[in-house]
């Protein structure tokens, strides 16, 4: 089996395989460190040592192969063991969103039968309110946040095989337009998940990432822990993100490259906080992924901090990325969340045929890091996939002669006012070019003259005066009066999901509320 990295090939093998690669071959080299805690570094051996015992002693309980396994556990060495221990095992790691709320928990534990579930300290009281949400049958493993497990009566049994094509990930998709869907990875496309970063930002053994995502979201799991499994590096992983200790950690983790959602890169950028002249130098690159950043954002952030900013775009249902600009001193292209690195990358039009550079339609991928299928959902899984093995993103946009792709919008998000489509991310980029303005989303109202009208949402800088009426008169200078929002509601924060990702499809029910109340 090849374990050398090859950049037009993907891994070979099952994460258990590169697991034992990793501790044959670099035992004592550090695979996780954990900044903000009392928990001891993991090296590769005690990594394969600690994940084998997990997943001995889930075959011991009479977990099949493939089998679901629950993780109800925050980003922490004891999730990291568990976490490694069920895809060590050939089982179903399924990832349960902590902050996604009982009725969501409750759905997802049930749906994905799963038998079993870690329940780290502290979400205790979650997992008895999910059981009530939705009746399961769950057995809690109770893990402290020293990593003792309580588990329940049986021993340790000798492992099940495990193949690439065996089921290794059960994730959620956030739910915005309906009940999650449960996206299914195998080993293999688990671990193409972490080969194509590792192409497009040349992850070696010397790099260090800094994971402040969850690892219940696919940007956390795939590109900040499957990344360095690949590659050979390691990460330091911080419980969450937290604004006046990020560059801290940054600097004593000897972190080379970070990767977070435009949201936090917006709250760095306000924020009184600046990196040292030694992290600076250390830091070859930060990724951004989960939504478009602003062009407005990345030039601010470089510009103050020195750190060149790499914008991507990946999915649940592609294991992360699947798009990225090359890193300096390639070319970027701000305002596109860059090239394929990995897997094929087409514009489709309506017949779901794929069309030339310039036109807009919907962007579609195909490649080793594309999901199974849907869990128990055959229909969604036929609207997703064609016939030729191309997803379905229900993104649009369009690419250039370079190959660089410019995302124009959702299907699912675009304003259709008289007739004409307006989208949201023009209007977020005109109010993101106000300097007190940390976050912003268009959204759409239900309007009798036009069908739809144009309204939108921010959170500003703190101690900012900033009314409404001036930032309604910035994005008429720079969009004109049709595209201009009718309303701007200032909030006190934007509803996000797991990763950081701002939800714009709750804004008109919430801030109706907000007008009602």
């Amino acid at each position: 089996m090849q374990f050398q990295f090859d950049e037009a090939t993907p891994p070979e093998g099952t994460v258990r395989d590169w697991v034992d690669y990793r501790a044959d071959t670099s035992g004592e080299a550090i695979s996780h460190l954990f900044p903000g805690s009392d928990a001891a570094p993991l090296t590769w051996a005690e990594l394969r040592e600690g994940a084998r015992a997990v997943a001995a002693r889930l075959t011991g309980l009479g977990v099949a192969r493939g089998e679901s396994v629950a993780l109800m556990m925050p980003n922490g060495r004891p999730a990291v063991l568990c976490l490694m221990g069920a895809l060590y095992g050939g089982f179903r790691m399924t990832a349960i969103n902590l902050v996604a709320g009982a009725e969501a928990v409750g759905y997802a534990l049930s749906h994905s039968e799963a038998r079993f579930a870690f329940v780290a300290e502290g979400q205790e009281d979650l997992f008895t309110d999910a059981g009530r949400a939705h009746a399961n049958t769950v057995t809690a493993i109770p893990v402290g946040t020293a990593g003792t497990i309580d588990w329940p009566a049986g021993t340790a049994a000798k492992l099940h095989p495990v193949a690439p094509d065996d089921h290794a990930l059960l994730m959620y998709t956030s739910g915005t337009t309906g009940r999650p869907k449960g996206v299914i990875h195998t080993q293999a496309s688990l671990l193409a998940g972490g080969w194509t970063p590792t192409v497009a930002h040349r992850l070696d053994a010397d790099d260090r990432a800094l994971c402040v995502l969850p690892i219940y979201h696919i940007n956390g799991l795939c590109v900040t822990v499957m990344g360095p499994l690949v590659s050979g590096g390691s990460v330091a992983m911080c419980a969450r993100f937290s604004a006046s200790r990020f560059w801290q950690d940054v600097e004593r983790t000897g972190a080379t490259w970070f990767s977070v959602v435009p949201t936090i890169i917006s709250h760095l950028l306000h924020g009184p906080h600046d990196p040292s002249g030694q992290a600076r130098a250390r830091l070859r690159f930060g990724r951004s992924a989960s939504s478009a950043l602003a062009p407005e954002v990345q030039t601010g952030f470089e510009t103050r901090f020195g750190v060149p900013i790499v914008e991507t775009m990946g999915l649940t249902e592609t294991a992360a990325q699947i798009l990225s600009n090359p890193l300096p001193p390639g070319l970027r292209k701000i305002g596109s969340p860059g090239i394929a690195y990995g897997n094929e990358v087409a514009i489709l039009d309506e017949r779901l045929r794929p069309i030339g550079p310039g036109v807009e339609g919907e962007v579609a991928v195909r490649g080793p890091n594309v999901m199974h299928t849907y869990f128990k959902n055959e229909e969604a899984t036929g609207q997703a996939l064609t016939p030729t093995g191309w997803l379905r993103t229900g993104d649009l946009g369009r690419i250039d002669e370079d190959g660089y792709v410019f995302i124009t919008g959702r299907l699912k998000e675009l304003i259709i006012k008289g007739g004409e489509n307006i989208a949201p991310r023009e209007i977020d980029e005109a109010l993101y070019a106000h300097a007190d303005v940390v976050e912003a989303a268009a959204f759409a109202r239900p309007c009798q003259s036009y069908g739809e009208r144009v309204e939108a949402a921010v959170r500003l800088r703190e101690g900012s005066t900033v009314a409404p009426g001036e930032l309604i008169e910035l994005c008429r200078a720079r969009l004109g009066a049709f595209k201009c929002p009718d309303q701007i509601h200032i909030m006190d924060d934007l509803p996000k999901g797991p990763s950081g990702k701002i939800q714009r499809l709750k804004l008109a029910s919430m801030t109706q509320v907000a007008q009602s109340a």
